[in-house]
């Protein structure tokens, strides 16, 4: 684990970058297709918070001072 996968990634990532996109010229299945795509990034970045949540609680619970 890198020592700084705690602090907050530049403002230019991925997310950012998406999030400033022009959503005026897609169609509205183009717009379904998005959110479908959104919606399965969600699940799959959950999943990825909670397992690090529980890797972190293991380590934790290993190296807890008795």
């Amino acid at each position: 684990m890198d020592l700084d996968d705690d602090l907050p990634r530049k403002s230019m990532d991925a997310a950012h970058m998406l999030g400033a996109e022009d959503l005026d010229p897609l169609s509205q299945e183009e717009l379904d297709v998005r959110v479908a795509l959104l919606k399965a990034e969600i699940v799959r970045v959950e999943a990825r918070k909670q397992a690090a949540g529980a890797h972190r609680a293991n380590a934790d619970a290993l190296f807890r001072k008795s």
